[in-house]
């Protein structure tokens, strides 16, 4: 099995609007903002009290995003640990869409991964998880299933 496509990049920032503005001027497109919480963002994320703010940005061929994050709570933690948290100011992480989450897991576990939180069934569209990959990047999957 292999992973489909690579879906977003995610940046955390502390101040959203600009961070928009910026990308926009860089040539992006705003596709829509958000506002996300609750136990299953909890449950992928692997924070408690998670509610963030997210504005995705598209590139104008509509083949990459970025995902721009505030978080409200808990608050954006700074760069420092060596394993930082998915809620630290910067890249967040790179998403992949795949086939089979569980296999991809348990074969990027042989590696050392490490899941953040769980992988978690959000709504009725995807099954998600965040793993701790190489040099600490954060790499969340998805697996469609609606």
């Amino acid at each position: 099995m292999t992973i489909q496509r690579m879906d977003n990049v995610a940046i955390v920032v502390d101040d959203l609007d600009a961070a928009v503005v910026f990308f926009t001027e860089l040539g992006m497109e705003l596709e829509g903002r958000t506002e996300v919480e609750g136990v299953l963002v909890d449950r992928i994320v692997g924070l408690d009290g998670v509610r963030s703010e997210i504005a995705m940005m598209r590139t104008p061929d509509g083949h990459s995003k970025l995902e721009l994050t505030r978080y409200r709570s808990p608050a954006a933690a700074k760069a420092e640990p060596a394993n930082p948290p998915p809620n630290t100011l910067g890249l967040h992480r790179v998403m992949f869409a795949v086939d089979d989450i569980d296999d991809t897991v348990a074969r990027l576990r042989a590696h050392g991964a490490e899941l953040l939180g769980e992988v978690t069934q959000y709504g009725s569209v995807f099954r998600l998880c965040y793993l701790r990959g190489p040099a600490g990047v954060i790499v969340a999957l998805a697996e469609q299933t609606g």
